[in-house]
């Protein structure tokens, strides 16, 4: 033992500096790799997205592109649950997956696919469906709050956090960056999680998701009064044209103890003030509301602000968007390739469920 060991300082004696240098960067490099974590997250086809969605979810799926495995889903499966035109859903997925490559998502970074595309997302639902707590399903505010507006209530519409956790677990996402109104649901996923492993466990198959923010974000939609929502028409969204934009935002909600012109203004509780840090300079965000609390500009002037703001920043995207549709089948085979990536890591993870549950093996010959 010895011998190797003098052995081996005296080769390292001798590595060249260069080679010292890449052994180093390699080290590195596999350390940042240890540290890397799967990341779901998954939105919606309504076609293209508002700016909720973006400032919400979008540019952060962006950034963490450069620091984690990231798995982005177009959850169509979900969207089911609301009422919708089989035609339009094609579009409205392309739509969407345009859109959000336009934004910045990048398929050599991160895996971008359609839902349906991934069969297993629906054979672990039903499997988690098994062990998930109704009681605690009952109690979901969205099911409470999408109840109350639905024609009649669909049982897709309460298992709902239940598909949600299937999406996340199939790929053992260890992190999940949520909005607000899905925090509970996440809670869920983690109690099915604690279940299926007591249940099945020894060892644990599936870790338990965490929120990846600590402060999620909520945008308020322009009446200021309910979430932006497609749905409730209080949106501007990421494609609108900038007459569109200017149009929507002059009838945003604003500062409802601001009367008159010549009253002081409060930007802290103002819906156009608030939305403004996310589409200006600092130093222009800072003179706009001091303008406002002291009743040198009124609310027209911060609309039209906000609008002109908010048209700049959107022209890259809208140009990427362009751009990108100008390549007839492009997007079509970055989807395609992105569900075959995501399906070898699916068809992985329920192998190892079927294993757990003890289900019959698929082309297992029985001894007679």
């Amino acid at each position: 033992m010895r011998a190797v060991s003098i052995f081996c300082a005296m080769e390292q004696k001798n590595v060249s500096p260069a080679l010292s240098s890449l052994d180093q960067a390699t080290s590195a490099e596999a350390r940042s790799e240890s540290r890397r974590e799967t990341v779901f997250s998954g939105m919606q086809p309504s076609g293209g997205f508002h700016i909720g969605n973006y400032l919400g979810a979008v540019r952060d799926w962006v950034a963490l592109q450069e620091q984690h495995h990231c798995f982005y889903c177009i959850v169509d499966l979900h969207a089911l649950t609301q009422p919708y035109s089989p035609t339009e859903m094609p579009s409205r997925v392309l739509d969407m997956a345009v859109e959000l490559l336009a934004c910045g998502i990048d398929p050599e970074r991160s895996t971008l696919f359609v839902q349906s595309h991934v069969p297993e997302h629906t054979e672990l639902a039903w499997i988690l469906s098994t062990v998930a707590p109704f009681g605690e399903l009952s109690r979901m505010t969205q099911f409470k709050e999408k109840g109350d507006r639905a024609e009649y209530i669909n049982c897709g519409l309460f298992t709902y956090p239940v598909l949600m956790a299937a999406d996340i677990l199939l790929y053992k996402a260890t992190r999940v960056p949520v909005g607000e109104d899905q925090i509970q649901h996440l809670e869920l996923a983690r109690e099915i999680v604690r279940r299926f492993n007591a249940r099945f466990g020894e060892p644990a198959l599936f870790p338990e998701p965490l929120p990846l923010h600590r402060t999620p974000l909520r945008i308020m939609g322009l009446d200021g009064k309910t979430k932006m929502s497609k749905s409730l028409g209080n949106y501007v969204a990421i494609s609108d044209e900038p007459d569109v934009i200017r149009k929507k935002i002059g009838s945003a909600f604003t500062d409802e103890l601001r009367l008159r012109k010549k009253d002081p203004g409060h930007p802290e509780s103002c819906y156009v003030c608030g939305l403004e840090p996310f589409f200006m300079q600092p130093e222009q965000v800072t003179e706009l509301q001091e303008g406002c609390r002291s009743a040198r500009i009124g609310c027209v002037d911060s609309k039209r602000a906000l609008a002109e703001a908010m048209i700049a920043k959107l022209k890259p995207i809208q140009d990427r968007k362009a751009q990108l549709l100008s390549k007839p089948g492009f997007v079509e085979e970055v989807l395609r390739s992105g569900a075959a990536q995501a399906r070898k890591v699916a068809k992985a993870t329920v192998s190892e469920v079927r294993d757990r549950l003890g289900l019959f093996p698929m082309g297992h010959s029985a001894s007679v």
